[in-house]
């Protein structure tokens, strides 16, 4: 459903999240959040560049949880790695697809797309409150 990249991405912002009261280093994030180092320094340098992250060099640096880095939709992460996404797009890929008009799959979809719509509205901080890590 989400890239490996946007799945990576959410895994580093929840570990920092989590860790929020210091800088964290690159290495531990990799470990702690299961992401290979050399893909990570590139999802941190698009975090960092997009605004999610901020990050400090020299000794005592490290990446962190940018303000309000917690209230950040998932969508807005999702959007950052993988690009808008078409909201009505139609689960058989058809051009027209609505009730009047519509695919085999159309009723099942709308109820499923309308779930998951709801739940890229979902911040780091709801998810840290629902229990994920």
């Amino acid at each position: 459903m989400f890239s490996q990249t946007s799945r990576y991405a959410l895994r580093t912002l929840a570990y920092l999240a989590t860790h929020r009261d210091r800088w964290v280093l690159a290495r531990e994030i990799a470990e702690g959040a299961g992401i290979p180092p050399d893909y990570l320094s590139k999802i941190l340098a698009r975090l960092r560049k997009r605004g999610f992250v901020s990050s400090q060099k020299g000794w005592g640096g490290g990446f962190r949880m940018k303000g309000t880095g917690g209230k950040v939709a998932i969508s807005a992460v999702l959007e950052t790695f993988d690009g808008k996404r078409e909201k009505d797009g139609c689960a058989f890929g058809l051009g027209r697809c609505n009730a009047e008009a519509p695919c085999p799959l159309h009723p099942h979809w709308e109820r499923i797309r309308e779930e998951y719509e709801q739940m890229l509205t979902l911040t780091l901080c709801d998810l840290k409150h629902e229990g994920a890590p």
